[in-house]
């Protein structure tokens, strides 16, 4: 790309917000975040699709294929590199938020079910 002011002010921005997520507090605090996020969206999307209880099946046909989708992401090959320096391997941030965003709507989606069934 050309070297242009506005490339250069989001190549700073990209800079500093990588800076700032490396802090381990930090990282896990938005990690957090997403998990809970994960957790109100269990509960909230079966609630809502639960009402009319037309889109039951489709709703849960995307969920899973959400699910899915961000597993292989995550989890697929060639996705964890590992630093020599330490010998562990670190995900990106990215994958960390999607991944802890997936694992709260299933925990919730679980918790669900079981009051369901009581």
């Amino acid at each position: 790309m050309q070297n242009t002011r506005l490339n250069n002010l989001f190549d700073l921005l990209l800079e500093r917000f990588g800076r700032w997520y490396n802090n381990p507090w930090r990282r896990m605090s938005v990690i957090l975040l997403s998990w809970l996020f994960g957790f109100f969206l269990g509960t909230a999307i079966p609630t809502e699709a639960g009402q009319t209880a037309e889109w039951d099946l489709v709703g849960a046909g995307i969920l899973l294929l959400l699910s899915e989708l961000v597993s292989r992401f995550v989890y697929g090959r060639n996705r964890q590199p590992i630093n020599a320096a330490v010998g562990v391997s670190r995900r990106s941030l990215l994958a960390e938020i999607l991944n802890a965003l997936k694992l709260g709507l299933t925990y919730s989606l679980f918790i669900e079910a079981f009051k369901l069934a009581s």
